[in-house]
């Protein structure tokens, strides 16, 4: 019983008393309650299964490629270095956005933040360039964090019916050393980037004869006007062409996600983003198990500020979807990155060895002091990019055996390589 309250012990064991015929303060009864009340609610963690035990191995492996991770710094999966601060995830984010494009902040400001809240594994996936990826890669040395060149690629989705017509983006994630043909993409983005400046003029021009504000611009109103945006089939395949991984971003915005969702998989589409911040949306997680898809997802993040924008880090990617991302992507890397070297081996010019440091983050300094041969510069890319075992292949000796008597130059100047 509770009077006046102070709680009524007694030595009969009814009430909350000891048995020693003393009272125990309000605040000692309530400082017990309260552990217990923590105790049931935060319950014992949840333990990982050994399918995520092994998950989370293969993905720390990829992650922490460039420090030479070995098998032995793990125990059941679980890193025990201090390089992996979480016992139990690598936190990925696999949609923001810079400067380059609608974003706010500098790829270097964005790769800082992204450190701040945790990421490992940061996608730029800025709208219609990649421009910004060699920043975020130079400054993501300094924080550890490992990045993934990417793009968000504005298309359309043409059905017979020109009334169904609706924009699409797709997203492309790329290897370490960026797109296997990066000047073709270049060519294939600027083509996206120009005509949007032509179909903001002709849209401004419509408004202005109709006499009608700027917020008639949504699609398919008065004044609304399409640009040079790719039918999505078509940046799906060319996603693929240039060694890519596509995934369709925020499928929830479309008006018929599921007539697209079936285009966009007979054309070769990869994944869909499923998990949000504030979790997973269940009826497109359904729509990726029914067509095959990868489930994945990242915050969109743009840098605006306010209550209604995701953080940076702040989806929870699952350990088994990551590893499921990185089982279908690292072979298409793979094919990449000996398409990029190759490409090199076969015309060791300097346009060629700019596609091979543009994204890598392998910096070739000027100098006259030192000369370096292309093996040098191939064996510390893939010593980055790839695990031991990847380059060792004999396709990769055949192509350094051809870089050993190739000597790095640029311009008129023989210039070292520095790796970090």
């Amino acid at each position: 019983m509770v009077d006046d309250g102070y709680v009524n012990a007694s030595s009969n064991g009814n009430g909350n008393g000891n048995g020693n015929g003393y009272q125990e303060s309000p605040r000692k009864t309530k400082d017990i309650n309260n552990k217990k009340k923590k105790k049931k609610r935060g319950g014992s963690k949840k333990k990982m299964t050994a399918e995520q035990a092994l998950a989370l191995k293969s993905v720390s492996e990829w992650v922490y490629l460039d420090r030479q991770l070995v098998a032995d710094d793990f125990d059941f999966g679980v890193h025990k270095t201090v390089m992996m601060r979480r016992e139990d995830k690598v936190v990925f984010e696999l949609h923001s956005h810079s400067k380059f494009s609608d974003g706010f902040l500098s790829p270097s400001k964005l790769v800082e933040r992204a450190h701040g809240n945790g990421v490992k594994v940061l996608a730029l996936t800025d709208h219609d360039t990649m421009s910004g990826v060699p920043e975020a890669t130079e400054a993501a040395r300094r924080f550890g964090i490992k990045i993934i060149p990417g793009v968000e690629i504005s298309t359309m989705f043409s059905p017979r019916i020109p009334e169904a017509e609706e924009p699409v983006h797709i997203l492309a994630y790329y290897s370490s050393g960026g797109p296997a043909r990066s000047d073709e993409l270049e060519k294939f983005l600027a083509n996206i980037r120009d005509g949007r400046y032509l179909r903001a003029k002709d849209m401004v021009l419509k408004l202005n004869k109709l006499k009608l504000p700027l917020k008639y611009l949504y699609d398919g109103g008065p004044a609304y006007s399409t640009g040079n945006e790719p039918i999505v089939e078509e940046a799906v395949q060319f996603i693929r062409e240039t060694g890519g991984v596509a995934v369709l971003a925020h499928p929830w915005a479309l008006k018929n996600p599921v007539a697209i969702i079936r285009r966009l998989k007979d054309a070769g589409l990869h994944g869909m983003e499923v998990y949000r911040s504030d979790g997973k949306l269940a009826v497109y997680s359904d729509l990726a198990d029914a067509y095959g898809l990868l489930k994945l997802g990242g915050s969109d993040y743009h840098g605006r500020g306010g209550n209604g924008e995701s953080e940076l880090g702040s989806v929870n990617i699952p350990v088994l979807a990551l590893n499921d991302f990185l089982k279908v992507a690292r072979p298409i890397w793979y094919r990449a990155i000996k398409d990029i070297i190759e490409r090199y081996a076969e015309e060791p010019s300097d346009l060629n060895l700019a596609m091979i440091t543009k994204f890598g983050g392998t910096k070739i300094l000027k100098g006259n002091s030192a000369t370096s041969c292309g093996k040098d510069l191939i064996d510390r890319c893939l010593s980055m990019w790839l695990t031991t075992e990847e380059r060792q292949a004999a396709e990769f000796e055949a192509i350094k055996v051809k870089l050993s008597c190739v000597e790095i130059n640029q311009g008129e100047t023989r210039v070292p390589i520095e790796s970090h």
